[in-house]
């Protein structure tokens, strides 16, 4: 086996075996793609990523296959919180570093989860929990990246997260994704939660940034799927330029140097 194939067959943040698939033939899958952003490089998403700091971290368990996706939000999270964590889920291998993390007193760890069902009704708690988290401790949002049924598999089957509290989204906010069909208008995208729950809990910067980039991939993946290049920059692509720019000028400390 070649080197590239071994490295297919693993998963490359825990190095567990990955489940056997087929090829990937969606579509688009034949179109080119920018190595930095994976979007169709008719609109690349590179020149709109902008970086954002929150104390409340985001930390995703995402489901094998939906690594696969282009469509898949999850990843946004992590290009605009450097502090964004991304775990593989396995329902008989648990990542050993998240079951570190979870036991280390420094964090404060939720779990997001709507609160529609009984058994665990003592464990669900309200968004006020999050910003009650004391100074010493990092509260942690942990989002189930995946269909709503890989999701809820994930729920039941880790036996880890049974301890922790249950926080679920509540928002009159529909969804504006535009590249799967939700079951509901109510049911929002991964990033689409954390955009929201990242405001609920104070951290309204940080939410901005992570709905424009949302907002940019979202119209930029669908105008590519149909051959369209997007020409006039929206009002988040105008704002997410501008703040990469800033971001990336030198200081006035390099400047006098």
């Amino acid at each position: 086996m070649s080197d590239g194939a071994e490295s297919a067959a693993v998963d490359p943040a825990t190095g567990h075996p990955r489940p056997p698939r087929r090829e990937f033939k969606a579509r688009g899958s034949f179109v080119t793609r920018c190595e930095g952003c994976n979007l169709p490089e008719l609109n690349c998403l590179c020149p709109y990523q902008a970086k954002a700091d929150s104390r409340v971290q985001v930390w995703l368990m995402t489901h094998p296959l939906e690594h696969h996706k282009p469509t898949n939000t999850g990843r946004l999270i992590a290009d605009v919180l450097a502090t964004t964590r991304v775990f593989t889920w396995y329902r008989t291998a648990p990542d050993d570093t998240l079951l570190a993390l979870l036991a280390d007193p420094g964090y404060a760890p939720f779990v997001v989860f709507p609160d529609d069902q009984p058994d665990y009704a003592d464990r669900v708690v309200e968004v006020e929990a999050v910003t009650q988290v004391e100074d010493a401790r990092i509260p942690v949002l942990i989002l189930l990246d995946g269909t709503w049924r890989q999701a809820r598999r994930i729920f039941r089957k880790s036996p880890y997260l049974e301890h922790l509290p249950v926080l679920p989204l509540r928002t009159d906010r529909l969804t504006r994704y535009q590249l799967r069909k939700p079951a509901s208008q109510a049911h929002l995208c991964t990033a689409e939660v954390a955009a929201e729950l990242l405001r609920q809990s104070g951290e309204v910067a940080a939410a901005q940034v992570l709905d424009d980039y949302f907002d940019v991939f979202n119209d930029s993946y669908a105008a590519s799927r149909h051959y369209t290049k997007i020409e006039t920059p929206t009002p988040s692509m105008t704002r997410l330029a501008a703040l990469r720019r800033a971001q990336q000028a030198p200081s006035s400390s390099t400047e006098g140097r």
